[in-house]
């Protein structure tokens, strides 16, 4: 990964409470892993927000490397990497991922 997508990836990461790396955007995700992701966070009525790796090539593959986790969609909370789309399901139902959106939207 180029030192550039590595400055921007830290960037968004460190700029957004809540982000996720995705296929698509929050409008209109391009795959069913990332509207996963969306739904939830918008069940969780949470502000967040996203980054289409679908166009930006070096991002899709620096994300990846970045975080040491292979597939996307990927989510930043509070500038740390909390997993992806199964993940995320398992945060929700257990009721933990509430509470650490509510953490660090209050930090």
């Amino acid at each position: 990964m180029s030192t550039t997508a590595r400055d921007r990836i830290d960037s968004l990461v460190k700029q957004n409470k809540v982000l996720v790396f995705m296929k698509g955007n929050k409008l209109m995700p391009q795959c069913g892993f990332s509207n996963n992701v969306v739904q939830i966070l918008n069940t969780l009525g949470v502000p967040f927000e996203t980054v289409d790796v679908l166009a930006d090539p070096e991002i899709r593959q620096g994300v990846k490397e970045y975080s040491s986790w292979p597939t996307i969609p990927q989510v930043y909370i509070n500038g740390e990497f909390v997993g992806g789309s199964d993940i995320m399901i398992e945060l929700y139902q257990k009721g933990e991922l509430q509470q650490m959106v509510e953490v660090a939207l209050a930090s």
